[in-house]
């Protein structure tokens, strides 16, 4: 069965467009909308169910078997503890029009705070892909590869639905992602059958570094920005943009400022930066807009890619 639907605790009311822009915007790429404006998704070894309650207040259910632990780790999923409404007014936004209008457009925007090893699997999945390709490969990847979390029971929006927890071999299971150990005993010719393409090579040889190296992501996810940074970028695959997608999204390093294409549009159009390179953007990025500069990332990046979805409508 299911958990009754809970409230929460610590998060401000969110609207339906912030949600889905939260959970499936190119920060996660594990959660699938459901009907009834549900989503499903997991993390680690989580998994459960979020929707909006009147109030526009977050809700969350998740199978019985797992709820205790993912009522613990839901809050720190979200970073409850982080006032994001009050980083964001810290923001350069009353001497800057266009972050005014992101902010605006996306209030309630959040920055997840996800595992580090996850993160970095997932962004490595991320090169030259958009947000729908990346999903695919990681589902390729828990499917193929990942332990069985529990059964891919979808409950009715109102009422619960069986969901017990299954042995590996199940047809019919919510899987989590491969851990670094177990990518590290997977050929790379396998794993190129999950659609990673040249990617499978990166991961392989992130994962054979990995296993040489115990307790490696641990300590770099510990470490000071700059110097996290350029351990990541050690990686095979992993540059600068990679490495601070994971130390954003992974963990929780909001002085990173990915520059990705929709950022580079984002800065030519509105900033007056045609023309410059990733790396002088990313400088000029963490000089504007302070040590809070991956936020403001975010809420550029969400105004930039529904701006260019609506004006594709309207031609």
């Amino acid at each position: 069965m299911w958990s009754a639907w809970q409230v929460l605790p610590g998060m401000p009311p969110q609207t339906a467009d912030v949600l889905a822009e939260t959970l499936d915007g190119g920060q996660a790429f594990r959660w699938q909308r459901e009907p009834a404006d549900c989503w499903l998704g997991g993390w680690s070894d989580h998994v459960a169910r979020l929707r909006l309650a009147p109030g526009d207040r977050l809700e969350w259910s998740a199978p019985v078997v797992l709820a205790p632990r993912v009522a613990t780790a839901l809050p720190d999923y979200f970073a409850t503890k982080q006032d994001f409404a009050a980083l964001a007014d810290s923001l350069p936004w009353r001497s800057d029009a266009h972050l005014a209008r992101c902010l605006a457009e996306f209030r309630g925007l959040r920055i997840l705070r996800q595992p580090f090893g996850e993160t970095l699997l997932g962004f490595l999945c991320s090169a030259t892909k958009q947000i729908v390709q990346i999903k695919q490969m990681l589902a390729l990847l828990a499917e193929r590869h990942g332990a069985p979390v529990v059964e891919r029971v979808v409950p009715n929006a109102l009422s619960g639905a069986t969901a017990q927890p299954i042995q590996r071999g199940g047809d019919n299971a919510l899987h989590r992602l491969p851990t670094w150990p177990e990518l590290a005993a997977i050929p790379e010719a396998t794993l190129r059958v999950c659609q990673l393409g040249f990617r499978a090579k990166f991961i392989h040889q992130t994962a054979q570094f990995l296993a040489a190296h115990p307790g490696w992501l641990e300590e770099t996810e510990a470490l000071p920005y700059a110097d996290a940074k350029e351990r990541l970028c050690s990686l095979p695959g992993v540059g600068d943009k990679i490495a601070d997608c994971v130390l954003l999204f992974g963990a929780g390093r909001l002085e990173a400022f990915p520059v990705d294409t929709w950022i580079l549009q984002s800065l030519a159009r509105r900033y007056g930066l045609d023309g410059w390179k990733p790396a002088q953007v990313a400088q000029f990025g963490r000089a504007h807009f302070g040590p809070l500069a991956g936020l403001a990332q975010q809420y550029l990046f969400s105004f930039e890619r529904r701006a260019t979805r609506a004006k594709f409508v309207t031609q």
